[in-house]
């Protein structure tokens, strides 16, 4: 059983292109052990943002701290601390903090 406090996890820049002012703790992935999903913790400065990007699989994510607006493709959706999203494959999608504190969510990711 791997137990760590979050703070404990590499804060990591991703490479992926088209993301401002957001880095990732990976608090659980294959590194760990874990076959079927990965689980990081995203941290967004206020005006940054994840990329407007879609893929083949679904994820789950938790808003912890901050607000902020989630951009489709056709609109957005203010959130809050607290929220839920449900993304569904393929679905076009964006995270932006427009709030003045850092932005922190949970994101469920599963292995392809």
């Amino acid at each position: 059983m791997k137990h760590v406090h979050y703070s404990d996890v590499e804060l990591e820049l991703p490479a992926e292109e088209g993301i401002k002012d957001l880095k990732v703790r990976w608090l659980i992935s294959k590194k760990d052990g874990a076959e079927i999903f990965a689980m990081g913790l995203f941290e967004v400065k206020p005006g940054g943002y994840s990329p407007l990007h879609q893929h083949d699989w679904e994820h789950e994510v938790f808003i912890l701290q901050g607000e902020g607006v989630a951009r489709s493709k056709k609109h957005e959706e203010p959130f809050k601390e607290g929220d839920v999203f449900f993304v569904k494959p393929m679905e076009w999608h964006q995270f932006i903090n427009t709030g003045k504190e850092t932005l922190k969510f949970i994101c469920l990711i599963p292995y392809k």
